[in-house]
Formats: structure tokens, C-alpha cells, sequence
């Protein structure tokens, strides 16, 4: 049975996640505040953690940006109140896979765990020994590092994901759906710009400081990783 923290300081909406996920066969744990979500998150193993943004003692950034100290792996969805682009990219650039905005149906709530419990599961085999090389550029699957010209790249969990999806599909155009369904694992609404946002960071990261760009963009078509001078 798979072990999931949830992390929210309302009782009632902490109370109605817990028996959902209970009724979908999860063993879920309920800490009411960002500090006692920490203590839980060192001292016991979860398989995923779902936890509000405004929190007591802790907010959910920061508990975030915890979380990935101590475990890059585990899946995290954020809840909160907050749905503006800017929100959720702060989400995802603390190192939330996945953000929901209240209310929320547990259903959808279910559908998300689900998936990101098999994506966890699939890296877990795939990444032992694993490397992505592309020209210059390396990318460790264990240690979640990025190379180029050996020189380290420092990527949040997101922007990670979002390279090693155009890696793997280097010289192929991807389109933004594409990138949304993979990396992301949802639809997003087509008047956000949350693919570009990120394409624009990793582009600053990765090609800013070289004479050779491997991002690029196919106006109306989406994206490429190719080496071009």
C-alpha cells in the first residue's frame, strides 16, 4: 500500500483528502502545519506528498525546496488557494510536479497521484546507471546533474524534466501539447504560456553562455533540440 502525506492546515479539507485517498486504497498521514509536515517528512518514508501552499510555521514553498534536499525523487502536488501563472510557476520552481488550485475534485485529486506514483515508479527502474549524452551536452539520471562542456548547470526538478524530455527527442520537433502531456502530465489551457516561460529559462541556463544554441524554435510548429551554430 502506497504511504501519502498530506500536508494542510484547514481540518476539513485535510479530513476529506484523507478519506479519499483512503477510499482509492492509499495509506495516507495528515500533518496540520508546515513544521510538523517537516519532522514526518525526515523521521518516516512516503511515496508522495501532497501539501497546501499557506501554511503555519512552514509555508509550502519553502517546505518544498525541503523536500527536494532530502529527497529529489518523491513525487509533491501542491493545493492552494493561489491560481495565478506566477503562482504556479513559483510552485514549479520550488519543485512541485504537479499544482491544483481549490476546490478540486478527488477524483481529479486520485487521477494525478496515479499517475505521478508510475512515473516514480518507471524512473526509479530506468535511471540506475543512466546517462542522456547529446553532443556536449550530459545529463546523470542518478544524481539529477547536467553537464555541458563540463561545466555544471544548476536546473530546478521542472526545468530538469523539461531538458530531458527534448533530449531524448532530440532532432524532433516537439509541439507545446507534447511537452505539456510528458512533462507536466496534464492539458494545459492553451491561453497560458507556462511551456514557453520554461523553454525561455532553460535557454538562459543551457545556451546563454555557449556559441553553440541547441534550443530552438519552430514558429507555429514548437520546439527542437538540435546543435546549431
Amino acid at each position: 500500500m502506497e504511504k501519502i502525506l498530506v500536508i494542510e492546515d484547514e481540518t476539513r479539507i485535510a479530513e476529506l483528502i484523507r478519506k479519499g485517498l483512503a477510499e482509492f486504497g492509499y495509506e495516507v498521514t495528515v500533518a496540520f502545519d508546515g513544521e510538523m509536515g517537516k519532522r514526518l517528512i525526515h523521521n518516516r518514508e512516503f511515496d508522495l506528498i501532497i501539501t497546501d501552499v499557506i501554511l503555519p510555521h512552514i509555508n509550502g514553498f519553502e517546505l518544498c525546496k525541503l523536500i527536494r534536499q532530502h529527497n529529489p525523487r518523491i513525487p509533491v502536488i501542491m493545493l492552494t488557494a493561489l491560481g495565478t501563472t506566477d503562482d504556479k510557476l513559483d510552485g514549479f520552481d520550488a519543485g512541485a510536479d504537479d499544482y491544483m488550485v481549490k476546490p478540486f475534485d478527488l477524483r481529479e485529486l486520485n487521477a494525478r497521484v496515479a499517475v505521478l506514483l508510475k512515473r516514480k515508479g518507471k524512473e526509479t527502474t530506468s535511471a540506475a546507471g543512466q546517462e542522456l549524452i547529446y553532443e556536449d551536452l550530459r545529463m546523470d539520471l542518478n544524481t539529477k546533474t547536467v553537464f555541458r562542456e563540463a561545466q555544471e548547470i544548476k536546473l530546478t526538478p521542472k526545468e530538469f524534466n523539461l531538458l530531458k524530455y527534448l533530449v531524448e527527442n532530440a532532432g524532433k520537433v516537439v509541439t507545446r501539447t507534447e511537452i505539456a502531456e510528458k512533462v507536466w502530465d496534464t492539458h494545459f489551457d492553451t491561453g497560458t504560456n507556462f511551456i514557453d516561460v520554461y523553454i525561455n529559462y532553460l535557454r538562459k541556463k543551457i545556451d546563454k553562455d555557449f556559441s553553440r544554441k541547441l534550443i530552438h524554435t519552430r514558429p507555429g510548429m514548437g520546439f527542437i533540440l538540435k546543435m546549431e551554430k
